[in-house]
């Protein structure tokens, strides 16, 4: 009796139309990068074990290259790897919610805090607009990439490269989480219509109810996240 062959994983013979992206002097930090944008796109959902011979496969890279871009990616907050198991995209933990969240409303409250009518609100506009279209298509994950994208371009209101770099690293775990929510439409669909009221304030100088408005939205949204978390993550 023949032994069926195991077929490769689709997620992981998609990987392999990126590999003509790597050159030989930067393949662990391309590969990382590969791994990476499957990660925040959801293709790689959290907990699920990152195969290395399939990556390898798929993008030609070496597992020496592989284990270097997990490397990276474990630093980030993106990756866990486990003894004996291998690596996993990470799961979030209600802790790790909470502290996103603390960020957050530092830097975002700053931002808003902040605003005044010498700032262009295009990325705002833009972010925004693009909610709608994703709500209109029924896209609730693209509602939610555009909802980190509206927080994002507030954030960068405070005009600050460091504060960008910092923030990165808790647009990509946030993203992460949205990932671990089990029904975007009923987590993303409230608070696109609050994201406009806060746009709204925003540009009509109402700087002070801005602020409430955005820390409102920011608790009830922790709140929200952390209650779905006691029942889909254990």
């Amino acid at each position: 009796m023949t032994t069926p062959v195991d077929r490769p994983d689709p997620v992981y013979t998609a990987l392999s139309e990126h590999k003509g992206l790597l050159t030989r002097s930067s393949r662990s930090s391309q590969t990382a990068d590969i791994v990476r944008a499957s990660i925040l796109d959801g293709s790689l959902r959290p907990g699920q074990r990152l195969s290395e011979p399939d990556i390898c496969a798929a993008l030609g890279v070496s597992r020496n290259t592989l284990r270097e871009a997990f490397r990276s990616l474990i630093e980030e907050r993106l990756v866990n790897h486990e003894l004996n198991r291998g690596a996993f995209v990470r799961i979030p933990t209600s802790a790790d919610v909470a502290e996103l969240y603390q960020c957050r409303r530092v830097v975002e409250g700053a931002a808003v805090h902040g605003f005044g009518s010498d700032q262009d609100p295009a990325e705002l506009t833009a972010a925004l607009a693009h909610a709608d279209a994703c709500a209109t298509q029924q896209d609730w994950t693209g509602v939610g990439t555009a909802d980190i994208d509206f927080h994002k371009a507030i954030a960068a209101l405070n005009r600050s490269k460091r504060l960008d770099q910092m923030m990165a690293s808790v647009w990509n775990e946030l993203r992460l989480v949205f990932h671990v929510m089990a029904d975007p439409l009923t987590f993303h669909e409230p608070y696109l219509a609050r994201n406009h009221e806060i746009y709204a304030a925003m540009i009509a100088g109402r700087s002070v109810e801005a602020e409430r408005m955005l820390a409102d939205y920011l608790t009830d949204a922790e709140s929200h996240i952390r209650g779905a978390y006691t029942q889909i993550v254990a």
